[in-house]
């Protein structure tokens, strides 16, 4: 039997107000983008294998082999001795129509060997980590029905698309430091009665740091009684991941009877687990998850992964991450994309943004939405040239 002080997990340790782990390292920065080619390259491969007849385990699973193998090419040199830890930061999750998010199903499971049909609006969602740092991205796309501007999506799935557009680009010039996270809610709330869709309840962006993809600097999607969050500025040299989530339905998620799959583990918990199975899976999270979210899928005995996690659950060493859905016959879309505050502006390190032409409707933005879209996105730095002048010619 294992005792209470094997349970302990190994967390990394970060300095959190260190300047050698934010954005004013320049090797940081370089991990980051770096981090977000290879989202990129994973997301644009999953989408081109969404497909009718393409099952859903089969996607997710493709979509981290192939970020495993990216990671794998890069940063292979060892530091001090010590290989540059890598790879999966938030498992592949493909959710479709109603299903909002975490959808990972396992292969061996009936919800993994579901087909995409034609028509299917389809959610990926993942994230990489180099080192610690973490690019996470979503988008949604119609499985073998991509619009066009010749022949646009329309209705109500056009206004879906059109809000989440305006939305990210919202988001990309008002993060930015001195900003509140209010503003940047209140504005999405204004977007989301402009084109008369839903904001989906508990969606919350995130502050990211070195192996934290869950900060507590937090700007929540739809404000309501049951979730509150404090009033935050950003800062220069954060990184955030911002989470856009609408429906044509009411928001309102519930979560499904399908099985949960990836969970993360909760680091200030311990318990003197009894099952062997338990003990297996809760040794390979301390060594190979100690701080950022898994999938079952992940283990070599994935019959045992799925039997110890019960007791692991049950006892609070992990945190799960259920499958949510909207209301049946609801469509939702989930776009995610990861902001670096930096001294030059704004910069955002993935590219699945929404091409507005593609999309028709006859709603448009609010004027106090086109006054935010009018922003830069850029630092002005024509100040700080003239004050240097101003310094030179003294």
């Amino acid at each position: 039997m294992a005792s209470a002080e094997e349970n302990q997990v190994a967390v990394p340790q970060v300095p959190d107000d260190d300047d050698e782990f934010d954005l004013s390292n320049s090797d940081v920065c370089t991990k980051y983008r770096e981090a977000g080619r290879i989202a990129n390259l994973a997301l644009q491969g999953i989408k081109g294998q969404v497909k009718e007849g393409a099952t859903i385990g089969s996607l997710c699973k493709f979509g981290d082999t192939v970020i495993a193998q990216l990671c794998s090419a890069i940063y292979q040199k060892k530091v001090n001795g010590k290989a540059i830890d890598k790879g999966v930061a938030f498992p592949t999750c493909v959710s479709v129509n109603e299903v909002v998010c975490h959808n990972c199903p396992l292969e061996s499971d009936a919800e993994g060997l579901v087909a995409l049909k034609a028509g299917d609006l389809v959610k990926v969602d993942l994230a990489v980590h180099i080192d610690g740092f973490i690019v996470a991205v979503a988008d949604t796309l119609k499985c073998d029905a991509a619009p066009t501007p010749e022949s646009p999506l329309a209705g109500e799935e056009g206004n879906l698309f059109r809000a989440a557009h305006f939305m990210q680009e919202v988001a990309s010039k008002l993060v930015r430091p001195g900003r509140s996270n209010e503003e940047v809610t209140v504005a999405w709330e204004k977007i989301a009665e402009s084109f008369g869709v839903s904001l989906v309840e508990g969606t919350l962006s995130h502050q990211m740091k070195r192996y934290v993809i869950d900060g507590n600097k937090v700007i929540i999607g739809k404000r309501d009684h049951t979730m509150k969050v404090d009033p935050v500025t950003f800062e220069l040299n954060e990184v955030y991941c911002v989470d856009v989530g609408l429906s044509t339905g009411d928001g309102k998620c519930k979560q499904s009877e399908t099985r949960t799959t990836v969970f993360k583990r909760a680091v200030d918990k311990s318990y003197r687990l009894k099952m062997k199975a338990s003990r297996y899976l809760f040794n390979e999270v301390n060594n190979k998850f100690p701080t950022l979210p898994f999938t079952l899928r992940a283990f070599d005995d994935e019959k045992s992964a799925r039997m110890g996690v019960v007791e692991c659950q049950k006892h609070e060493l992990v945190t799960p991450y259920p499958v949510l859905h909207e209301k049946e016959g609801a469509q939702v879309v989930h776009f995610k994309f990861t902001l670096l505050l930096l001294p030059s502006g704004t910069v955002r390190v993935t590219d699945q943004s929404v091409d507005p032409a593609c999309y028709a409707t006859d709603k448009e933005v609010c004027e106090e939405t086109k006054a935010i879209l009018a922003m830069s996105s850029k630092t002005n730095k024509k100040k700080k040239k003239k004050a240097k002048d101003t310094k030179a010619a003294e």
